[in-house]
């Protein structure tokens, strides 16, 4: 007789302490101390400047009378070309500065170029090439603006090199992944038949990964802009130059002026590249983290044609070329300059007067608790900012609250679809006034109120970022695979369960992957707003730089780039844990 019995085996409960247990704890703890540090909580703290509040009322106030006279608006039109001459050469130059980059850093074009060579060797030149591109990427655009102040003088050049250089090493890393990512079986099929490495690279793997770069390329254009008005904080021109002079002269109504032009020129082109990406089938800026069984993001987009006879398209690449040639003309550019007899003499002084020397027990200290606070002014920014973007996100999006929508299905009284147009209008509007005003100029404003320190800082950043994250989570959103959602809410279920139960699940992964990628990039921003009094390294370098200590600017630049090295550490690991 036979046994048909069958031994069923139970699933052993899975342990709460694991990776991702305790990645939040550790992540949670440390958040808190970081609050701890910028007062929050702390007994004591004086955190409030209760005396400059009639001055922030008067700023507020301000808003709503801006100087129109005609020649300040001409002059902030003015203004906001250079600004644009920047960001265009910026994201030219960084692009180039980046394809050749990326090549020389991936793993792929190693392996394709040096297939006999044994694995150590290849991966030491490969590690080497991305310890080269990991320097230029870890300092801010603002401080490669400052040395090269030293060298330059007041030029054009300034402007555009501290752009390309940080950004090219950046451009460079993605690129490098992108290659590395891209699906490597045409490549390895044109290798086997006998074509040459480098043109088996440009027609095996190039074609694949191109649309994945043009479309981080219009990303890194949208933070070319916001650099460029950066830049005029340190005299480089542009709105940034023109909004710093009437906040440091407290002309509050050219301020908001400044501050108009700055939103109008950002949406501008916001609006414009989210156009052509979408005529090109490039549904988002970047796609970090994506779970297998998502609707197609960055990664997949290397199937998207852009239509051959779109107008719009035509016109927009033709802009887009004549661009280049018409802002080198408007900044009268001289390249001739970088290799001149006066430009070798400062940079031998500049190199002569900037070696570091090791630092003594006091200033290691020092260093040490600034730099904690830098870290701890990045984690309470961040945090701010991720909080802030997801809760915008949901309005920002196009398919949540508008008729047809995620929480608004066909089919419901219409009444109030008005009401969802106009809270989708000022979603993004907040969400564009943040990322268009640079984190400095917000960190001056926070000064009226707030004592200097970790907390204007830490506040700063958090609106810049805060307005960068919702719009990129509002992206999440849209491209979601909607069908769980209309499911629950077929079911009855509440617009709080839809959100709770339906959204965040599939995207919370991709909405802590953005947190942790800006986190880098917040980390690198401490410095600027310590440049305007916010506290951290930022604020011990401007003593350097005014003092002309530039062996010490030299000593805390490498605890900075150190600092860089372990957070890009920490958010890989983290990034890692998310996608397990």
């Amino acid at each position: 007789m036979v046994d048909t019995q069958q031994t069923i085996t139970i699933p052993l409960r899975p342990s709460l302490w694991n990776p991702k247990t305790v990645s939040t704890l550790g992540v949670l703890m440390a958040l808190g101390l970081a609050a701890y540090q910028a007062g929050l909580g702390r007994p004591g703290a004086e955190l409030i400047n209760w005396g400059g509040w009639p001055q922030l009322r008067e700023f507020l106030a301000a808003s709503l009378r801006p100087d129109l006279n005609p020649e300040f608006v001409a002059l902030m039109g003015r203004a906001a070309l250079v600004t644009l001459a920047y960001a265009v050469l910026g994201t030219v130059c960084s692009i180039g500065l980046g394809l050749v980059g990326g090549l020389l850093s991936s793993a792929v074009w190693w392996q394709t170029l040096l297939p006999q060579t044994k694995g150590g060797l290849r991966q030491g030149i490969w590690l080497g090439a991305r310890g080269l591109l990991a320097f230029p990427r870890a300092i801010h655009e603002l401080i490669w603006g400052l040395v090269l102040l030293q060298v330059l003088g007041l030029n054009p050049m300034v402007g555009v090199l501290a752009i390309a250089i940080p950004f090219g090493a950046i451009v460079a890393k993605v690129f490098s992944e992108i290659l590395d990512e891209t699906p490597p079986e045409p490549l390895y099929a044109l290798l086997n038949a006998g074509t040459p490495p480098l043109i088996a690279l440009i027609y095996g793997l190039l074609p694949q990964a191109l649309p994945n770069l043009l479309s981080y390329t219009f990303y890194r254009f949208e933070c070319s802009l916001r650099a460029s008005a950066v830049l005029g904080i340190i005299g480089a021109g542009g709105l940034g130059y023109e909004i710093f002079l009437s906040l440091q002269s407290l002309r509050y109504e050219q301020l908001w002026t400044g501050f108009y032009a700055l939103i109008i020129l950002n949406g501008a082109m916001d609006a414009w590249s989210a156009l052509v990406r979408r005529r090109m089938g490039f549904t988002s800026r970047l796609d970090i983290n994506r779970q297998p069984g998502r609707k197609p993001g960055l990664r997949a987009q290397s199937a998207a044609t852009p239509p051959r006879q779109d107008r719009f398209l035509r016109l927009s690449w033709l802009g887009a070329v004549l661009a280049v040639p018409l802002s080198w003309w408007y900044l009268q550019l001289d390249v001739t300059m970088l290799w001149s007899a006066r430009t070798q003499r400062l940079l031998g002084e500049l190199w002569s007067t900037g070696w570091p020397t090791l630092p003594s027990g006091s200033e290691f200290a020092n260093l040490a608790q600034l730099a904690w606070l830098t870290v701890a002014m990045s984690m309470v920014a961040i945090a701010l900012a991720s909080l802030g973007g997801i809760l915008f996100s949901l309005p920002a999006a196009q398919n949540v609250l508008l008729p047809g929508g995620l929480l608004h299905p066909v089919g419901q009284r219409d009444r109030t679809a008005w009401l969802a147009f106009v809270t989708l209008g000022l979603s993004r509007l907040v969400l564009l006034v943040n990322r268009a005003i640079p984190a400095p100029i917000w960190a001056l404003v926070l000064l009226f109120v707030l004592f200097p320190g970790v907390l204007p800082g830490a506040l700063a950043l958090a609106l810049h970022n805060f307005g960068i994250l919702g719009r990129l989570m509002a992206e999440v959103n849209e491209n979601l695979d909607d069908r769980p959602v209309r499911a629950l809410t077929s079911l009855g279920a509440s617009p709080s369960a839809v959100v709770a139960y339906g959204i965040l699940p599939q995207n919370l992964g991709r909405f802590l992957a953005y947190s942790l990628y800006r986190w880098e990039v917040c980390l690198r921003e401490t410095v600027i707003v310590g440049l305007v009094g916010a506290g951290g390294l930022g604020r011990l370098l401007t003593e350097q730089i005014s003092s002309f200590d530039y062996s010490g600017v030299m000593v805390t630049l490498a605890v900075f780039v150190a600092l860089t090295f372990g957070v890009d550490a920490v958010s890989q690991r983290l990034r890692a844990v998310l996608r397990a």
